[in-house]
């Protein structure tokens, strides 16, 4: 059975996230599909999965709402569900970038048939006059970009400001930003629009849209999603742009430190996760084996004084 994901936002005003929030998880329960929906004042957010019939009954009732009548959802295909549970969030927003910003005033859609030729007819301008920003974290651009962007070595985007300093000088450059699906680089356009930036523009419908029109052109590598498959394929033979944080061989394979202290998302081939016993480091192999070795000694020690009371 094949299971279609989708992914899609909406800035919007919603006067009570609460009271939204409750009876979508109500109808997304009833519907029986998975995923996860931030709800906000602003909007929403959100990426869910389920059988063709289920999304399509999804969809239709989402547009119904006028507020949601012209959503634009990005939908892929997987042989298996990405999510465990169906969740729904109220937040303060539904992209975090605790600065007050006016989306009204947001940077101008670029299509990705656009943003293409960009590529073909502008591409020694690109880095000079055309700057190709990216509003995602380092961790996504560490395994997949548009070539010759600028990435920003941001965890997480409540520290995209940081990317002005990147920027200084280059107010009166043509902008284009991009990101997953659009929802970040949305925000990012407005707010570097009233930061002072002139000629800002935004990828419309973000990398997955781009990557459904014209595949095996200007990205390398994969793109990071916030699902279990955690890698998505854009292209239809992706290169390996990443390198694996252990042995440094190229490398796009993520994972989690097993050592639950750190747990920190680390690229790691497959050879040296084996090898590291699923650790990031030698420092967290260790820690990992100490601690182990202390559950080890501890179950034993309970043991003794269940079999000394028997």
């Amino acid at each position: 059975m094949k299971i279609h994901v989708l992914l899609f936002y909406k800035y919007v005003n919603i006067k009570n996230p609460e009271a939204f929030a409750s009876s979508h998880l109500e109808f997304c329960k009833k519907l029986g599909i998975l995923g996860k929906v931030l709800v906000a004042k602003e909007g929403i957010n959100g990426s869910i999965s389920g059988t063709k019939t289920q999304v399509t009954k999804y969809k239709s009732q989402l547009k119904k709402d006028k507020r949601f009548k012209e959503i634009v959802f990005k939908e892929d295909i997987e042989l298996m569900h990405p999510f465990t549970r169906m969740a729904v969030r109220v937040k303060e927003e539904i992209v975090a970038l605790k600065q007050k910003v006016n989306l009204k005033n947001k940077g101008i859609y670029i299509s990705p048939k656009k943003f293409l030729e960009v590529y073909k007819k502008e591409k020694d301008k690109i880095g000079k006059d055309i700057i190709i920003l990216d509003a995602r974290n380092n961790y996504e651009s560490r395994v997949g970009k548009f070539k010759n962007s600028l990435t920003p070595n941001i965890s997480t985007f409540r520290e995209f400001p940081k990317a002005l300093k990147l920027l200084k000088g280059k107010e009166d450059k043509k902008i284009i930003t991009y990101c997953t699906g659009g929802i970040r680089c949305e925000k990012a356009s407005a707010f570097l629009k009233q930061s002072g930036f002139k000629k800002v523009y935004q990828l419309e419908g973000g990398i997955v849209s781009f990557a459904k029109k014209f595949p095996d052109t200007v990205w390398e590598g994969k793109c990071f999603v916030f699902d279990k498959r955690m890698l998505s394929s854009v292209n239809t033979k992706d290169s390996k742009i990443g390198n694996c944080e252990v042995c440094f061989l190229p490398c796009n394979l993520y994972r989690n430190c097993k050592n639950f202290s750190c747990d920190k998302l680390t690229l790691i081939c497959l050879n040296c996760e084996k090898r590291m016993n699923g650790c990031c480091s030698s420092k967290c192999l260790n820690e990992f084996r100490e601690g182990c070795m202390k559950k080890a000694l501890f179950m034993q020690n309970k043991s003794r004084k269940i079999e000394t009371i028997c």
